[in-house]
């Protein structure tokens, strides 16, 4: 394994990984903001219009509403 570094800079190694990592992080975030599902955006707007509700599991296994 140590052999592995021999052949590739460690440095550019980990700046490349870290580059990589942080463009598929916004990548993957910019694919959950454009669904209307997973958009906390809107979600946020939809939420402070006062028709929200939270439903709530109660340790017998039935819901209320809150």
């Amino acid at each position: 394994m140590w052999k592995m570094w021999l052949l590739f800079d460690p440095r550019r190694v980990l700046v490349l990984l870290t580059v990589f990592l942080f463009s598929l992080a916004v990548l993957i975030h910019f694919i959950l903001l454009s669904t209307e599902r997973y958009n906390w955006l809107e979600q946020q707007a939809s939420l402070s219009d006062g028709n929200a509700h939270i439903e709530m599991l109660l340790p017998n296994g039935s819901s209320a509403l809150v």
